[in-house]
């Protein structure tokens, strides 16, 4: 009779009675690129390479519980002033989001999908630029959960700044 009930109990289990669910759906490639404008002749150059990074991320609801979130890295490597090389990857994941508050599953859009994300952006970059003829060069670890608490600390100041003078400044559009 225990097992009865118990099987019962975990068939007719709703996702409120179990909590919020997270679940990585599909992970894939939307878009990559490698540039290397200047080869040959950078490969002859003796300089110190500068590199610099940016990240962007966006997010698409694709149904009641699913969101589609986008990590784009691009990563810029200049030696003497002139582009080295150019490698850009939209690392992309389908993620099922079950049962969470806004404020949480904003929270989660913003860290846990970047952070599932991220190694495999990491290792599409590093193959780009090693099969571009470069020295290898693996992406140091992104702490997502700093991102995303920066992220609220500009849209509050941005929000303050704007409750204070609002027939000064014009509406804010999406950050």
């Amino acid at each position: 009779m225990t097992d009865e009930t118990q099987a019962n109990g975990a068939a007719a289990a709703t996702p409120e009675a179990t909590g919020p669910q997270f679940s990585v759906e599909k992970l894939y490639v939307k878009d990559v690129s490698f540039e290397a404008p200047g080869a040959p002749q950078v490969f002859q150059e003796q300089a110190q390479p500068q590199l610099q990074m940016n990240l962007n991320q966006r997010v698409q609801r694709l149904g009641e519980n699913a969101y589609e979130v986008v990590l784009g890295v691009t990563l810029t490597c200049t030696v003497n002033e002139k582009t080295a090389y150019l490698a850009e990857v939209q690392q992309a994941g389908v993620f099922g989001l079950v049962g969470f508050d806004e404020p949480t599953l904003d929270m989660v859009l913003g860290t846990h999908c970047p952070n599932a994300l991220y190694p495999y952006a990491r290792q599409v970059i590093s193959e780009l630029i090693t099969v571009g003829g470069f020295p290898p060069f693996l992406l140091q670890p992104i702490n997502f959960e700093a991102l995303y608490a920066e992220g609220l600390r500009q849209r509050a100041a941005q929000q303050e700044a704007g409750d204070g003078s609002l027939a000064d400044t014009p509406p804010a559009g999406n950050a």
